[in-house]
């Protein structure tokens, strides 16, 4: 499963208290961080809860859509689509 690649939806909300994935009151998934959205600091936090949340190293996350967003489109390597959605589904 090396070449194996996910993609997932979230909303980011910067300015929390502290980094959290859950899921939001309509299914979607949310990272709060406790990042200002500067300089990409907010989004660089949530890709690195990503990667946390699937015990994958940091450099699996990347930003595939949304820099200046709060919706952004994370790309993960070295995890199936199947498999990501099993760990959505636990939260």
């Amino acid at each position: 499963m090396l070449h194996a690649m996910a993609v997932l939806t979230v909303r980011v909300i910067p300015r929390s208290g502290r980094t959290q994935v859950v899921r939001g009151p309509g299914g979607e998934v949310v990272i709060r961080v406790p990042s200002a959205p500067e300089r990409g600091r907010a989004t660089a936090q949530a890709a690195a809860a990503l990667a946390s949340l699937l015990g994958l190293p940091k450099s699996a996350v990347s930003l595939r859509s949304g820099a200046r967003s709060r919706i952004k489109i994370f790309a993960i390597q070295g995890v199936s689509q199947d498999r990501l959605q099993l760990v959505i589904d636990g939260l």
